[in-house]
């Protein structure tokens, strides 16, 4: 082998490694800021299995916001055969995305701000609050489109598929590519709110604590505050038409691993399901930031939104050490076959 099919070779293996790192990773308009949920083989909480997960996950650190779902119904809703969008989001004072054009050529923005509703008399804007009136099955297109630019296939195989409708498989997170997109199961979603690796504990809220939260708004953060609507004390986080706080803006109030939101805000869809229901999490601004629950998967209320997860991604530095070794082998080779050439000349 000469020298420059030697490289040619080298080339070609970085290559297919940097492709193996992306296919699952195409390039859509929607980026996260993630958590890694680490701790492998966790204890479950109150000594059954709730919460345990034996693989390492990320998740987002927020919910899915309406900016970030705009992005999705214009990449594929232009028709929008399977519902992703209901009206609501754009006629009611609690949804934030509007749609333009008729079917074939739909196309979707953000919500204007409200001018003077949100606290205190200030504008109250919608790109950054999550997204709800979202159904399981939106969520799980959503997740889908994240891996493979399509809605029916990558993370979950849909098959006669319709508005809020179709046959889902649900995967094995733990035998999932690295890189893929998917919803937490009601386990991993548990965990990332209430597990504290470094103690080996659980909390009761997803703040990092054993206290009810406060509800105070966001400039006020305590350190244990939670968007919801208390019915039973005064509600402290807005306007009632207008209650969502933007995403992570209880700096202070993250769970141990990092999250925001996972208490208060919206119900969050995981993939944990029955045959007609599904696991939801969290609580919601309209009443009480803790519970789980289910509900039917075709519901599309006000409070339920989601958060997305993914498979573990390798460190960058694997990345750089692995590309650095085809080009060590690669020049291993090369030096072998010189060695070879002196010999028998």
């Amino acid at each position: 082998m000469t020298k420059s099919s030697t490289i040619h070779t080298v080339a070609i293996l970085a290559s297919a490694l940097a492709l193996s790192l992306t296919i699952n990773n195409p390039a859509v308009a929607v980026t996260f800021d993630w958590a890694t949920i680490g701790d492998v083989g966790n204890a479950g909480d109150n000594g059954g299995s709730l919460g345990s997960v034996d693989y390492e996950f990320r998740i987002s650190k927020t919910e899915v916001t309406n900016a970030q779902y705009v992005e999705f119904l214009n990449a594929v809703a232009a028709t929008d055969a399977y519902g992703l969008y209901k009206t609501d989001m754009g006629s009611t004072t609690l949804g934030g995305i509007v749609r333009n054009g008729i079917s074939g050529s739909y196309t979707y923005a953000v919500k204007s701000d409200a001018i003077g509703q949100g606290p205190g008399g200030s504008d109250y804007g919608y790109a950054n609050k999550p997204v709800n009136f979202i159904s399981w099955y939106d969520a799980v297109r959503f997740t889908n489109w994240l891996t493979s630019g399509t809605t029916e296939s990558g993370t979950y195989a849909i098959t006669g598929g319709g508005p809020n409708s179709g046959s889902v498989s649900v995967p094995d997170h733990a035998t999932l590519g690295a890189g893929k997109f998917f919803l937490p199961s009601k386990d991993e979603w548990y965990k990332a709110a209430y597990y504290d690796g470094t103690g080996g504990v659980y909390y009761n809220y997803a703040t990092g604590s054993d206290i009810t939260p406060d509800n105070n708004l966001p400039s006020a953060d305590s350190g244990n505050s939670v968007n919801y609507y208390d019915l039973a004390a005064t509600h402290t986080t807005g306007d009632p038409n207008y209650p969502l706080t933007d995403v992570g803006s209880y700096l202070l109030s993250s769970s141990p691993y990092g999250t925001f939101d996972q208490n208060g805000s919206l119900w969050e869809w995981t993939d944990t399901v029955g045959s007609t229901s599904g696991s939801i999490q969290g609580g919601s601004w309209y009443y009480h930031p803790l519970g789980g629950s289910s509900s039917i998967l075709d519901r599309e209320w006000d409070t339920f939104g989601f958060r997305v997860a993914q498979s573990a991604v390798p460190e960058p530095s694997t990345y750089a050490m692995a590309g650095l070794g085809l080009v060590a082998l690669g020049g291993i080779s090369l030096r072998r076959r010189q060695r070879q050439r002196k010999k028998v000349n």
